[in-house]
């Protein structure tokens, strides 16, 4: 039986279990959360934080793994490039390479040194030496850690008086101690965030989305709603797919999945945000499954432990297909009870998949009105 190391424990790495199990395949799962959803449905569970890479490598060998992935998983990419170089197992590229993609500062040199598309941007760990480098930007700039992800540390800021508490919160929310300022691009149109796919280096599987934000949410820069197909102009399209398979050359990229944000200037210029050698968020290849019908979840895992891939090809999208992100209200906690649609919407527009579990499968467990569900409901 293959045996797969996942990096992480979050409720992201369900169906990847679920296809794991359907696959045959021995899952363990990693990180100092035991907590964590994911480890009550796999295999095996080790308490091992999923940034330390030479303590995961150790485990990696000793329980003589086919395969590491870190799917929706930001902070263990690397660990899981590290691990699978240094054990000639199948990754998207090497560690180095990783390395620059997940590192927003690297990620921004080499974007700029390579003539693509790239906001002024510098990363920085000397809060005074930003503080004193501030003329070199376009106002306003956004202010991140360099290494984290699902937008923490993440704050946009207008007046250069604001900018020590918004380093202050970036370097909190960060690893290494690193940050980054770049111009904050104001969008044409909307903000996309898709799963592709390359294989053999080559992308194969290329999509985007609108991606909306809600203003008012606790972090305003966490996605409200992603829609499929992207409104955004063929053109841009066609050139952002262009410059990602540059990109992807250049970097001597494999075969995998990818986590990419682009989006358009008001300037018109198409930017490539973020290349991320994971699985998204908020189930996205899921979602992508059920419009497309491409199953890139499955893919991964079979690139991860060296199985065959079936056909992978671009996307085409039966309808519109739509994901609404629940955020509660900034400062409330509670569970979610209840989703109500009015009925000249529901039968016009929803179209209600069952998601009902098959035998083995695992699922999160549910509470208050969502029991009544009794399984996956997934309605667009």
């Amino acid at each position: 039986m293959k045996k797969l190391l996942l990096l992480g424990g979050s409720r992201y790495l369900i169906p990847v279990i679920n296809t794991c199990r359907e696959l045959g395949i021995y899952t363990i799962t990693c990180d100092y959360l035991p907590d964590n959803i994911a480890h009550r449905f796999s295999d095996e569970y080790f308490n091992i934080s999923i940034i330390n890479k030479e303590e995961m490598l150790k485990l990696a060998k000793s329980l003589k793994v086919d395969g590491v992935m870190s799917f929706a998983c930001d902070p263990g990419v690397a660990t899981a490039a590290y691990v699978a170089e240094k054990m000639g197992l199948p990754f998207q590229g090497s560690y180095e390479s990783t390395r620059i993609l997940q590192d927003k500062g690297l990620f921004r040199q080499f974007l700029w040194e390579n003539g693509f598309n790239c906001p002024h941007a510098r990363s920085y760990e000397d809060k005074t030496e930003a503080l004193n480098d501030t003329l070199y930007f376009t106002w306003p700039v956004i202010v991140k850690p360099v290494d984290s992800a699902g937008s923490k540390g993440v704050m946009r800021v207008d007046d250069a008086a604001d900018l020590p508490s918004a380093i202050d919160l970036a370097v909190e929310e960060s690893h290494n101690g690193y940050f980054i300022i770049e111009d904050f691009i104001t969008f044409k149109g909307y903000h996309s965030s898709a799963d592709c796919f390359t294989v053999d280096g080559e992308l194969k599987f290329c999509t985007y989305s609108d991606q909306l934000f809600d203003r008012d949410a606790n972090n305003p820069y966490t996605p409200a709603l992603i829609i499929w197909p992207s409104t955004m102009e063929q053109e841009s399209q066609c050139y952002l797919t262009s410059e990602i398979q540059r990109l992807m050359t250049l970097l001597n990229m494999k075969t995998g999945i990818y986590n990419i944000e682009s989006c358009v200037g008001d300037d018109g210029r198409p930017y490539i945000m973020e290349v991320s050698p994971r699985g998204g968020g908020c189930k996205i290849a899921e979602i992508q499954q059920m419009g497309s019908g491409m199953n890139l979840i499955e893919a991964e895992v079979k690139k991860a432990v060296g199985m065959p891939l079936g056909e992978i090809c671009q996307p085409e999208f039966d309808g519109v297909w739509a994901e609404v992100v629940i955020h509660s209200e900034p400062g409330i906690s509670g569970i979610f009870s209840d989703l109500w649609i009015k009925p000249d919407i529901q039968e016009k527009y929803v179209k209600v998949i069952d998601m009902t579990t098959k035998e083995g499968d695992m699922v999160e467990p549910f509470t208050g009105a969502n029991k009544a569900l009794g399984g996956y409901v997934y309605a667009f």
